[in-house]
C-alpha cells in the first residue's frame, strides 16, 4: 500500500513524520514488546529527530526502541559527515536509552566490506533471521538514490545480502547501505522529501518511466508493508496525480 501526503511546509512535514513515527512505534511495542527502526541521515529528517527528542520524549518507553541506520559514510563516528553523529547529537543524547538501544555501523573497521558484513550479522542476530524492521526512514537524492543505493551501482542488483559496501564511482568511495530486499521486507517505509531541488527526482520516481537503474528509489516496493511518501509542496510540485 502506497500513500502520498503533501504538506504546505517542511515544518508540517516534520510534524506529521514525527507523529507517524510515534504511532508506529507504540503499535509495535504494544503488539510485540519492541520497536526496531532504521534511521536516515541528511538534513530533512533532522527536524523530525529534534521533535521526537523535545516533544515526544515522554510518549514512548524508549528502552523498548532499537535504532539502526539504513546507510552510512565510511567515516569515524565523530566525523561531521557521519549519520550517526548527527542523530546522536539531535536525538540519542536527549533520550533515556539503554546502552544497546543504538546499533550503528562499525566504521572503526578498516575494510568497507568487513564493516558491511559485520553490520549485517548484527542485524540478523537481532532479528534472529532476515530482518523485518517495523519502520525504515528514507530520503531521496537529486539523482533518485535512496539510502546509499545509487544509480548504476552493483548494490541495486543485490538480492540476498542484508548490507553491502557499495562502490559509487561518482563519489570515488564506498557507501555502506542496507539493501532493497531489507527495505522491501519492512512493515513500514517512510520517505521524507523536501525542497525544490528534489522536485524532478520525486516526479521521476513516482510518475516517471520505469527505469530503476537510473531512478533506484523506484525499487522501493514493500512486499507486505505500508509505503509512505511525505513531501512538502516544493518537492511535489511536478506531480500530476493528487
Amino acid at each position: 500500500m502506497k500513500e502520498i501526503r503533501v504538506f504546505e511546509t517542511a515544518d508540517e512535514l516534520s510534524a506529521a513524520a514525527a507523529e507517524l513515527f510515534i504511532k508506529t512505534a507504540a503499535t509495535a511495542i504494544s503488539q510485540r514488546g519492541q520497536f526496531a527502526v532504521a534511521l536516515s541521515g541528511g538534513s530533512t529528517p533532522a527536524p523530525v529527530y529534534k521533535l521526537l527528542a523535545e516533544h515526544y520524549r515522554d510518549d514512548l518507553d524508549w528502552n523498548k526502541v532499537f535504532f539502526f541506520f539504513g546507510d552510512e559514510r565510511n567515516v569515524p563516528a565523530v566525523s561531521p559527515d557521519s549519520n550517526y553523529r548527527m542523530v546522536n547529537e539531535v536525538l540519542f543524547s536527549a533520550l533515556p536509552l539503554n546502552r544497546d538501544s543504538v546499533r550503528e555501523w562499525p566504521t572503526f573497521r578498516e575494510v568497507p566490506e568487513k564493516i558491511a558484513e559485520d553490520y549485517a550479522l548484527e542485524i540478523e542476530f537481532f532479528f534472529q533471521g532476515f530482518p523485518r524492521f517495523d519502520l525504515i526512514l528514507l530520503g531521496l537524492g537529486t539523482d533518485c538514490h535512496t539510502a546509499s543505493l545509487f544509480p548504476h551501482t552493483q548494490a541495486l542488483k543485490e538480492n540476498e545480502k542484508v548490507a553491502v559496501a557499495n562502490w559509487v564511482e561518482k563519489l570515488n568511495d564506498y557507501r555502506l547501505t542496507i539493501t532493497f530486499p531489507v527495505i522491501n521486507n519492512a512493515a513500514n517505509v517512510m520517505f521524507l522529501v523536501s525542497g525544490k531541488e528534489k522536485v524532478k527526482a520525486v516526479a521521476h520516481v513516482l510518475e516517471g518511466e520505469r527505469r530503476p537503474d537510473d531512478f533506484p528509489a523506484q525499487l522501493v516496493e514493500p512486499t507486505s508493508g505500508r509505503l509512505f511518501w511525505l513531501l512538502d509542496i516544493d518537492a511535489a510540485a511536478l506531480l500530476k496525480a493528487g
